[in-house]
């Protein structure tokens, strides 16, 4: 071998390799240069000494030759040398010997006998080394090229320095037209002229400068098949020789045919659902549908709806009805015909939409197809057969189009309900159509379906818009374990309907609740649909658990945005339906959270004025707030506040209108107020009863702003069905977590909970020892629901994911999902608290 490491030549090469000669003693004869550098010894010092000797140990000798084969079972005999050892094949083996600096070198070395040719003459033997690391480098170089090249998943082939083929595997392009044998062929000689000549511009590009080809996606077609061809990832880079000259590039082939056409399906898909997502207009939705899929899936298509559709009918669910069509958008080469064609067409009424026709086709015949649902259905080769013979077996709607061979159509469907249809034809050298393209066509139809039934059901609500505006406000009492609510509306004028007041209560986890009141600025439309964004933001935000004052931090941010995008609607826009009236985005809004277990309420206003406690005395005071700004002025922290209070307590909130009435200023009709609550006895009578009372004498009609009010008298849990333990994070306690809950539940009669809450406390506390660390606090809550809560001082969200097949962790909080009606994690000021809440058994 080569003295260097980095040679990759055969480590056993007869040239320029370490090498000695011994005769049949062990006795070394001759010593080579590379020798030399292999270890560091001189010939003089070497030649004429036993092998033995450059052994790291003498004493080895035999289990070295004992590796050489014949007679290795009986041990070497004394005196015998390497060359006894094994035939004229020779042997390899392994040995330690010792380097000129002392280290000890571990060489992989061949025996090679030696045949003077005299018969009886002493026997003597060559014997090759190189470092055992470098012999086995090249074991593992040969094998891999040896399997590389008997694989079949990818093709690959070796070309020389002219482009052409020395070694190939079998796989290389398993399709019509490639020869068996394609040792010293071009690609030319089997591929097309243009084909051939884009890879071969490549690889000599890869051969001239070295550069690896990476990517390279190209279509390859044969001389004898020559059809739509396959779609190959070319990778390649170049071979070099030992003195670095370029002698001929490696490739490999992969077929990628199948992941390029679904790739375009997958294309085509997300543009039409982008088409279909632009707008809320029945007629631009299917004509933005109809130019997507012309001329990528078919050379015309057309888009029919229901005239019911159009005016926000709902159309009637009997299937077997013929409904009568208006062929709303059509699109492609024979657009014409499709609007004039065969087919009688109506002029749609005015009430319909301007420019399509009417046809009094209906929707595809039943029968065979209400067994399959709402399935397309394809026909073929009609354009082959002779015009009596493909009328009778075509039907009418896919011979619309002249020139057509093959068509497809798929119902557009919604609930169950059929109002339409979608249509494609191809024509001309186009290939025909064929189950792959009618499931694409039967998933855009799927989403069309959608689309569309949303722009009905839109157009119907506007029509009913005040109707439903008092639907966006919650009950108005309510029913928790932490406490009993009673909300009251009153708008400024009945005859406009629902103005921008709203309230709510909101379950957190750990039987917490959320109390919202809220005013958004203005009346009518606007306001009603600026407040039923607000309280949908607050339930969802409140849903994540956030404080306060972060809670309003992240609403006012929204309310920002909604301001933001109000300026820059085009009043010019067709599309936009009828105009909802401007107004300014701002609200106020009060958000308290009340823990019955601590008895704290934290509270944070943003402009919203502060809300009245009755305490069980009956005695009334207003809670000292720091407003905030109201809403969507954006820019401004929001300060909480804490307070903790007596059970049976009466929480007040209420909007402005209540107390800024015209008869005198804040402060007395923060008075006035408080004495309402006073006379309406919120303590001792049903809070839906008092909340009457405390609004009586303020008629709709004489009020200048709507008026809120949300009542709320608080509980507490009781001490007996809360359960608290802290535990150290250590696996082992894992165990005593579970006999801890297991005797609570137990001690509470809730042994149907034992086994599910059992496996659930397992996990929560498993995960916190192992992904936080420090004490933990589980507790255990009774109230209309059984709450597990886990807490420790990491500040990193749990994540639930889909566990491989393979893997054996990672399905924990799948676990505590199913076994829980609902669960999830909160941001505490010491970490974080995964929670798990279970239904109770009926009693």
């Amino acid at each position: 071998m080569r003295a260097t490491e980095n040679n990759q030549d055969y480590p056993f090469a007869a040239t320029n390799t370490a090498a000695a000669l011994l005769d049949d003693t062990g006795t070394v004869l001759a010593w080579t240069p590379a020798a030399e550098a292999l270890l560091d010894r001189r010939s003089a010092d070497v030649c004429g000494r036993p092998a033995r000797d450059l052994l790291a140990d003498p004493g080895s000798w035999e289990a070295v030759l004992a590796q050489g084969g014949p007679g290795k079972q009986e041990g070497p005999k004394d005196g015998e040398g390497p060359a006894g050892r094994e035939g004229p094949a020779g042997w390899e083996g392994r040995a330690t010997l010792r380097h000129g600096s002392g280290r000890e070198l571990e060489i992989g070395f061949r025996v090679i006998p030696l045949n003077d040719g005299a018969p009886g003459g002493p026997a003597r033997c060559l014997v090759l080394g190189a470092p055992l690391e470098l012999v086995a480098r090249w074991r593992q170089d040969h094998a891999f090229t040896q399997e590389l090249f008997l694989q079949g998943r990818v093709g690959l082939a070796v070309f020389d320095a002219e482009l052409r083929l020395l070694r190939t595997n079998s796989h290389l392009l398993p399709y019509t037209g490639v020869p068996v044998d394609l040792s010293g062929r071009r690609l030319a000689d089997f591929l097309w002229a243009e084909d051939a000549r884009i890879i071969d511009d490549r690889l000599r590009e890869v051969l001239r400068s070295g550069i690896p080809l990476i990517g390279l996606n190209t279509t390859v077609r044969t001389l004898d098949d020559p059809r739509g061809g396959r779609v190959v990832t070319i990778q390649a880079f170049r071979l070099q020789d030992p003195d670095g000259h370029p002698m001929g590039v490696a490739t490999v082939f992969t077929d990628v045919t199948d992941h390029e056409r679904w790739r375009g399906r997958l294309d085509l898909l997300y543009r039409a659902t982008g088409a279909l997502g632009g707008s809320l207009s029945v007629l631009r939705t299917a004509e933005d549908l109809v130019k997507v899929l012309t001329p990528a899936l078919g050379d015309c298509a057309a888009v029919d709806l229901a005239e019911t559709v159009l005016t926000g009918g709902e159309p009637p669910a009997d299937a077997t009805l013929t409904l009568p069509l208006i062929r709303l958008a059509v699109a492609g080469a024979e657009s014409a015909a499709l609007r004039t064609g065969s087919t009688r067409f109506e002029p749609p009424t005015a009430a319909a939409v301007p420019h399509p026709t009417a046809t009094e086709t209906g929707l595809p015949e039943t029968g065979a197809r209400e067994e399959r649902g709402c399935r397309g259905e394809l026909i073929t080769g009609f354009g082959t057969r002779p015009t009596e013979a493909a009328g009778a077996a075509v039907p009418e709607w896919a011979t619309t189009v002249p020139g057509a061979h093959s068509a497809m159509t798929a119902p557009l469907c919604a609930r169950g309900i059929r109002f339409g249809r979608l249509t494609l034809w191809r024509t001309g050298d186009a290939p025909p159509l064929d189950a792959d393209d009618l499931a694409l066509l039967e998933e855009i139809a799927a989403r069309a379906a959608a689309a569309v039934d949303n722009a009905r059901r839109y157009t119907k609500e506007r029509r009913t818009a005040v109707g439903l505006q008092r639907s966006l406000l919650p009950p108005a009492t309510s029913e928790r374990p932490a406490l009993e609510a009673a909300g009251l509306y009153l708008p400024a004028d009945a005859d406009s309907g629902v103005g921008g007041d709203w309230f709510d209560v909101i379950p957190l986890s750990s039987a917490r609740v959320a109390l919202v009141v809220g005013d958004v600025a203005g009346h009518g439309l606007h306001a009603t649909a600026m407040m039923g964004r607000l309280r949908s933001a607050v339930r969802a935000m409140a849903d994540l658990e956030l404080e306060p004052e972060e809670l309003l931090a992240h609403v006012d941010d929204m309310v920002v945005q909604v301001a933001a995008e109000a300026e820059s609607d085009d009043p010019d826009d067709a599309d936009a339906g009828i105009p909802v009236p401007s107004g300014p985005a701002g609200a106020t809004c009060l958000y308290a959270v009340y823990d019955p277990v601590t008895r704290a309420c934290v509270m944070a206003s943003a402009g919203h004025p502060p809300p009245a406690v009755v305490s069980p005395d009956g005695s009334v005071e207003y809670v000292e707030l720091s407003p905030g700004p109201p809403l969507g002025v954006g820019g401004w922290p929001f300060e909480p506040v804490e307070r903790e209070l007596a059970p049976g307590s009466v929480l007040a909130l209420y909007s402005d209108g209540l107390i800024e009435r015209g008869e005198g200023d804040i402060d007395q009709g923060m008075d006035d107020l408080a004495d309402r609550l006073r006379r309406a006895d919120v303590i001792g009578r049903p809070l839906r009863q008092a909340r009457h009372d405390i609004v009586e004498g303020l008629p709709p009609g004489r009020l200048r702003d709507d008026v809120t009010l949300l009542l709320a008298r608080t509980r507490v849990v009781d001490p007996g069905s809360l359960a608290t333990w802290w535990l150290d994070a250590d696996p082992a306690i894992v165990g005593e977590a579970r006999h801890l809950v297991l005797d609570q539940l137990t001690a509470w009669d809730l042994d149907e909970l034992a086994f599910s809450t059992e496996l659930i406390v397992s996990e929560l506390v498993t995960n916190a020892i192992r992904h936080a660390g420090g004490r933990l606090r589980l507790r255990l809550i009774r109230a209309d629901t059984l709450t597990c809560e886990v807490s420790d001082a990491s500040n990193t969200q749990p994540r639930m994911r889909r566990a491989r097949n393979s893997e054996e962790g990672g399905r924990g909080l799948y676990i505590v999902a199913q076994l829980s009606h609902r669960w999830g994690s909160r941001y505490t000021r010491g970490g974080k608290t995964v929670w798990s809440e279970q239904n109770l058994p009926p009693a």
